[in-house]
């Protein structure tokens, strides 16, 4: 049997799991180390080589020739340094070269959100269509392109990430300085200051959202008005350049039912440069798993 190995470093965890992609939701194994991105860079390298051994001894196998690694960030093609990572000390990093020379075997990485599409196109809701885009709604917003069951990174590294386009050239600043982008727009904090700016009251979305369902506040509901209306005019930017057959919504927001909505789908279709929008727009099916089981889906 061959299995996969796949590694999937975040701001506070790294996971790592073997999987059978003919069976992954029963992985050989899965284990958990804490990041701890504050010791540092080497640290991190430390703590990957620790799972690893722990993935050995639990497993019983030797390292295979590939791992699969998801990372926060992205490898830039020209310099093989990690760029536009929210853990700080790994950008910069020329962390491919690094880990293989610790562990002694190749690596292939990509950004965690390509990780994400490419879990979901492959192993879970949208296995079976030519082209999807998996989209991460949460704390921040990012995305990933999968075709013919391969991630597409793309001249820069950058492939899918939409939510640093700008959306409104007067809308709120970005956390990288940019006005107006699909993610100062409608990730999670950008809707919950958006809430707090109309009413002058700090809520979760989650307690906004319950507002809005139950028709009790006119901002709450204007909140998700604001959500669904340039989520449409975003997702369009995708769907005029790219046409994906499925679109899969990960993260936090996108949770909310209203995102899933006819309502929503008639959004997009004002926007988009055809008269129906007929691609799937799925809700992901893998969980947290998609991470790990999508960086292991990259040596296959």
């Amino acid at each position: 049997m061959s299995y996969l190995w796949g590694i999937d470093l975040g701001g506070t965890k790294i996971e790592g799991a073997i999987i059978d992609p003919n069976t992954p939701e029963r992985p050989l194994c899965r284990l958990r180390v804490p990041t701890e991105s504050d010791k540092g860079y080497a640290h991190i390298r430390s703590q990957l080589a620790t799972l690893l051994k722990m993935l050995q001894a639990d497993s019983g196998l030797a390292l295979p020739e590939k791992i699969g690694m998801g990372t926060p960030g992205v490898l830039d093609p020209r310099t093989r340094k990690l760029k536009n990572s929210n853990s700080i000390c790994l950008n910069g990093q020329r962390l491919q070269e690094d880990v293989e020379a610790d562990i002694g075997t190749k690596f292939v990485l990509a950004n965690d959100a390509n990780c994400f599409a490419l879990a979901e196109a492959t192993l879970g809701v949208a296995k079976g269509y030519e082209t999807v885009f998996g989209v991460i709604l949460g704390t921040g917003v990012g995305g990933g392109i999968v075709v013919d069951g391969k991630v597409l990174n793309g001249c820069h590294g950058i492939a899918g990430e939409w939510g640093q386009i700008v959306l409104d050239p007067a809308g709120p600043a970005s956390n990288y300085g940019t006005l107006g982008t699909i993610e100062a727009m409608i990730a999670g904090p950008a809707l919950e200051r958006f809430y707090a700016e109309k009413t002058g009251h700090k809520r979760k979305l989650k307690d906004i959202v319950t507002l809005a369902e139950k028709h009790q506040d006119a901002d709450a509901l204007a909140t998700l008005d604001r959500l669904t209306t340039n989520f449409a005019k975003a997702i369009a930017m995708i769907i005029d350049v790219l046409d994906p057959h499925a679109i899969v919504l990960g993260g936090g927001v996108g949770n909310i039912e209203i995102l899933y909505s006819e309502e929503t789908r008639a959004k997009i279709t004002e926007a988009i440069f055809n008269p129906t929008f007929d691609a799937a727009l799925l809700k992901p099916s893998l969980g947290d798993s998609a991470g790990v089981f999508g960086a292991a889906m990259l040596v296959k």
